[in-house]
């Protein structure tokens, strides 16, 4: 199994705060055609890549320039509908390689009418230049998240504000521009740099709220949109992770009664209260002594989060923790600490640009002592990783950029932007999908219910696919399933323990590992 992916979108610009008319210079600027260049890969070999600069500040187009990575699968067929972007969310995720899993994912006769278009955002990936604010910053072992002491409190509360300091202190330049506004009219910039007078999107997790700023920003310039497992526009971004954090609880909680299901395999037991009794106990040895000297309980938490994104996982999990209960052997849990939970360079970068966007795109508490009382508050209900997301957004108490005031995405104008959500999505809860699909006039919702993956289309489920492809093919959406979904899916069936057959391998483990986590 392949390391975890990095961890854990023009009429308008943000300045100081507020939102100001862009310059009539700025509405049609110059610029330059791109020059496509081969970078295929193994599993992606017709990846064709270009680069274009874009300006650091939108009101200023003469300014400073920044440089976004691009790339495309090209069509192929006659029947050409224009460049589709592509977005993996995060904030922070890399979407060049999606664009090669996108295209050769869809049925080939739809992918074939499409310029399938990744991008890396501002300060992401290959886009230069890629913020990495404190290298190391999430080297093992961390502080405890859970502050039962006033000086593990502070131990992270130190942590926080000094990644905050290091940010502001390196891109003191950029940072006021690393925001989601700025994103999507980067992406207006990347349309015209493909001469397309409209384009379609196809974004995942917090790439449908970049999606929808943009339709709000240039409703007449999208032809197609297809946002999958929605951001709440009106929760973000502090309220939205307080919700996220009881959400993952019930996923880790449904977790548990997976594991019991299968306790001739991992012997953990057949009382799902019982094992997550037996996982919480687990945290709190390795508080005492971290397994390996690298896994400790916030490793530990780093290790399980992403079981709460994809149920695809949870074989790989059970079996560390397994090993953990009933061996006494840490090596499989130090491992699984490694495919899931260790950050890389690409991780810092993806978390360096997550706390830019998040913390700037609107304000958050400065008093610390709100953020006590509200996330012990929601700890008291979901302990699972209230306190981990807490200690991970901590830095926005303390951000040294001024915060705007958040984009309201409401549309009337926008062709019709087809949705996609799953009923128990634990990093964009179910209400995202049904408050968006109120907020565009015209929008389709279809959902999975009874599903609890986090990114649902394009993985396996034939039926989600069917309205994907439709939509994709002529614009078809479904109507007036009830007062709320369009149309409804059944869920995939939940895993099997390991197998000979690897249970990782499949296009839905092949796209989580490409949307990363934390949103």
């Amino acid at each position: 199994m392949k390391k975890r992916a990095a961890a854990l979108c023009a009429a308008a610009v943000v300045v100081a705060g507020t939102f100001t008319a862009v310059p009539a210079r700025a509405s049609a600027p110059h610029t330059a055609k791109l020059t496509w260049k081969k970078c295929g890969t193994e599993d992606y070999p017709t990846l064709q890549c270009a680069s274009l600069q874009v300006p650091l500040d939108h009101a200023n187009p003469d300014g400073r320039k920044i440089t976004l990575a691009l790339s495309r699968v090209p069509h192929t067929a006659k029947k050409y509908q224009g460049p589709l972007l592509v977005n993996p969310g995060g904030p922070g995720g890399s979407g060049l390689t999606l664009a090669g899993f996108v295209a050769s994912t869809l049925p080939k006769a739809v992918a074939a009418q499409y310029d399938v278009i990744g991008f890396d955002p501002r300060g992401v990936g290959a886009s230069k230049p890629a913020l990495n604010c404190a290298p190391g910053h999430s080297q093992p072992v961390r502080p405890d998240s859970l502050p039962t002491t006033p000086a593990v409190e502070q131990a992270n509360l130190t942590r926080a504000k000094a990644f905050a300091e290091a940010c502001g202190k390196k891109y003191a330049r950029e940072l006021p521009y690393i925001t989601t506004p700025s994103a999507a009219q980067d992406m207006d910039w990347i349309r015209r740099a493909l001469g397309a007078p409209r384009i379609s999107f196809f974004g995942y997790s917090y790439g449908t709220y970049l999606g929808a700023v943009y339709a709000r920003l240039h409703p007449d310039r999208v032809r197609r949109m297809v946002l999958d497992s929605v951001v709440d526009p009106t929760g973000v971004w502090y309220d939205n992770n307080l919700m996220q954090d009881h959400a993952f609880n019930d996923r880790h909680r449904a977790f548990m009664a997976w594991v019991a299901k299968y306790d001739g395999t991992y012997g953990l037991g057949t009382d799902p209260e019982k094992i997550e009794a037996k996982w919480y106990a687990m945290r709190a040895a390795l508080a005492k002594k971290p397994a390996d000297g690298t896994v400790g309980p916030a490793e530990l938490e780093d290790t399980f989060l992403p079981g709460g994104y994809y149920n695809g996982y949870w074989p790989y999990l059970a079996e560390a923790f397994a090993a953990y209960v009933n061996d006494k052997d840490p090596a499989a849990l130090v491992e699984a600490y490694e495919n899931f939970g260790a950050v890389d360079a690409a991780g810092e970068n993806s978390y360096s640009v997550y706390t830019s966007v998040q913390c700037q795109d609107t304000d958050w508490p400065r008093d610390w002592r709100q953020w006590r009382k509200d996330n012990w508050a929601v700890h008291e209900k979901a302990p699972f990783m209230t306190w981990s997301n807490t200690w991970y957004n901590a830095p926005c108490a303390f951000w040294p950029a001024s915060a705007l005031r958040p984009v309201n995405v409401a549309n009337d104008q926008v062709p019709p932007v087809l949705l996609f959500q799953s009923t128990h999505d634990a990093a964009t809860p179910y209400q995202g999908g049904a408050t968006v699909h109120r907020l565009l006039r015209g929008s389709s919702l279809v959902v999975e219910a009874n599903g609890g993956n986090h990114g649902i289309t394009l993985s396996g489920n034939a039926c989600l696919d069917r309205h994907l492809e439709a939509y994709l093919t002529d614009g078809t959406v479904p109507r007036g399933h009830d007062d709320e979904a369009d149309a409804v899916c059944a869920a995939l069936p939940d895993p099997k323990p390991l197998t000979a057959k690897v249970a990782g391998d499949s296009r839905g483990s092949t796209l989580h590992r490409l949307l990363g986590f934390r949103g």
